[in-house]
């Protein structure tokens, strides 16, 4: 079947890349072809060749026609390539017809990105999401894909009709298997809500990373938390999210969520397979937006990270938390553009709350913790609350779980505390202590 994904060695494979483009797309710059080969070595394939070819009349059977294809192939040929890559939208047609000519396997954009998804997966979860985007991938693949569409009879006899065909039967198997899957990951996903409410009930706000690929996410999130979570510099180097708990000042503790990045026409089939993970982004409190303030290209890709949770937010009917933005990988830029970003962030003039980092450096992490804090506390209202000496189980809960900022204590001994609350904190308060409700006045 031409859309399987392949079977293959990493170290062995090499591969020709192109990344077609026609006069109703722009011209590939520097960091698509940048990011397309950091696409191959993140599947382990050593890099033959790349370019961008422009289309001038795309094949409906080949995608490349003419002089184009001809080069590719002796291309292909000299270089020994195992593998060629079509950066772009390949339908199942072009594929299969494009294997016959080159005499090699192809893949798309698509299919790139789910081979590096299934050679990054390591929880069970992260691998049923994987296998989930897979089927939908070659279900949407099947049409035309097949040399053996005969129908197979339907049963014994001279007599006998016309059973369905080969087409028919592969689908209804995929649609057994996806079915399976989907019943599983429905497991996972009602696992991750309880989870979730554990937290909550647990009193933690929880802060999520988003950002394109290779922003630095898993390089802030183990810096923040201590922790050793898988970070490299390449594409999707995270892609099962991991929750740590953050320690914030003044306030109870965190749970900081890693989340998969986010990257140019990111394929459907992939936002709906992982959609279990990406709502861990929309159930947060906060979100912090990674980005790579040292690429020339940081604006596009701040787009490209809104759209899709745009797109997530339509399809789940939640509103988006609040977003605070982490300008990370400041180190790679010259001292005097560094002061002018530091200067820009702490203006306050920017729509989104911002803040200089290096997480490699560990540069502006105190900075960004502190904007955490503030940006939580936003939401907060604001109490006062007489509190009796016997009182003091109250008095800890209140230091737990909301934010203590004045303590005075009187004559009788009796302490008065102003402490700011979330809603759903005042409420959990006056349920724990229904005899002292009435004791936290609104200020």
């Amino acid at each position: 079947m031409s859309a399987e994904l392949i079977d293959r060695t990493p170290a062995e494979d090499r591969a020709g890349v192109i990344i077609p483009w026609t006069h109703l797309v722009d011209r590939p710059d520097r960091e698509r072809l940048s990011e397309t080969t950091g696409l191959v070595e993140a599947l382990g394939c050593n890099l033959a060749f790349l370019r961008a070819e422009n289309i001038r009349k795309p094949s409906a059977s080949h995608l490349l026609s003419g002089g184009i294809l001809e080069r590719l192939k002796a291309d292909i040929e000299e270089a020994g390539c195992t593998l060629c890559v079509i950066d772009a939208a390949l339908s199942p047609v072009q594929q299969r017809n494009l294997e016959n000519v080159l005499n090699t396997k192809v893949i798309d954009r698509t299919g790139l990105i789910l081979e590096i998804f299934g050679l990054r997966a390591r929880t069970k979860e992260g691998k049923l999401q994987v296998e989930l985007a897979r089927l939908l991938y070659e279900r949407s693949r099947l049409v035309r894909t097949w040399t053996h569409l005969e129908r197979q009879r339907g049963g014994g006899g001279f007599l006998s009709g016309p059973g369905e065909t080969q087409l028919e039967a592969d689908r209804r198997m995929l649609d057994r298997q996806l079915a399976s899957l989907k019943a599983e990951l429905e497991d996972v996903k009602r696992t991750r809500s309880l989870q979730r409410d554990g937290r909550r009930q647990a009193g933690f706000p929880v802060i999520a990373l988003v950002g394109y690929t290779n922003a630095g996410k898993s390089t802030l999130f183990n810096r923040m938390t201590g922790a050793n979570v898988f970070a490299r510099d390449m594409p999707f180097a995270t892609l099962d999210p991991t929750i740590r708990r953050i320690e914030l000042p003044q306030m109870s503790d965190g749970a900081l969520v890693d989340t998969v990045g986010f990257i140019t026409d990111l394929p459907t089939h992939l936002i709906d397979s992982f959609r279990a993970t990406l709502e861990e982004t929309l159930d947060a409190d906060l979100l912090i937006h990674v980005r790579d303030r040292s690429s020339p290209f940081d604006e596009e890709r701040k787009q490209d990270v809104l759209k899709v949770l745009k797109r997530l937010q339509q399809e789940s009917g939640k509103d988006l938390p609040p977003i605070i933005e982490a300008w990370n990988k400041v180190d790679l830029l010259p001292q005097d553009i560094q002061d002018s970003m530091g200067m820009s962030a702490r203006s306050g003039l920017h729509e989104t709350p911002s803040v200089v980092t290096s997480a490699l450096t560990g540069q502006g992490i105190d900075d960004l913790v502190a904007l955490i804090v503030r940006s939580i506390q936003e939401d907060l209202a604001s109490f006062r609350v007489a509190l009796k000496p016997e009182h003091g189980a109250a008095r800890a809960w209140l230091y737990e779980h909301g934010s203590v900022d004045e303590e005075t204590v009187l004559d009788d001994g009796s302490v008065e505390l102003r402490v700011a609350l979330s809603e759903k904190y005042k409420g959990r308060f006056d349920a724990e202590f229904p005899d002292l409700k009435t004791h936290l006045r609104p200020m």
